[in-house]
């Protein structure tokens, strides 16, 4: 097992940047395991979740928050379509927009994903003291925050 210290000889090793990608790529390849049953990836959830805090948005939009093509989305919704996680809906407004939704079903998926998660946080965060994880949690949104992220 690799232990990185800051007093690492490679500065690579010792940066906060190539750490985060580290312990992220960690962390997404086990959240991917953690919910391959519900025939999920890491992106369709974070369309549900996207989808939650604004209901009825368009791809375009959700190709912009998530800083992807906004072909990916396309084949995300219609995954998540074929699932029976969102549907799509015309804008009233704007007939010519097409707009996604969750369904029952996509809530419940977010339900099991966000228990997921927040399991997969507490093994994260088991050897941290409960002001350490606060103060990493604010940490983390900083981070977040500065990088324009969707919170």
């Amino acid at each position: 097992m690799l232990v990185m210290t800051d007093a690492d000889p490679s500065p690579l090793l010792g940066t906060s940047a190539f750490r985060l990608r580290v312990v992220g790529a960690v962390v997404t390849e086990r959240f991917a395991a953690e919910i391959a049953g519900y025939d999920l990836k890491p992106k369709h959830v974070g369309v549900l979740a996207l989808l939650a805090s604004a209901p009825a948005t368009s791809q375009l939009d959700l190709a912009r928050t998530m800083g992807v093509a906004p072909s990916l989305i396309v084949r995300i919704a219609d995954h998540l379509e074929r699932i029976g996680a969102v549907e799509r809906v015309r804008d009233p407004a704007d007939r010519r927009r097409q707009a996604l939704r969750l369904t029952p079903r996509g809530t419940e998926l977010l339900a099991a994903c966000t228990r997921l998660s927040r399991s997969m946080e507490r093994d994260l965060l088991a050897g941290l003291s409960a002001p350490d994880r606060a103060s990493f949690r604010t940490a983390l949104a900083r981070v977040a925050t500065n990088l324009d992220l969707p919170s």
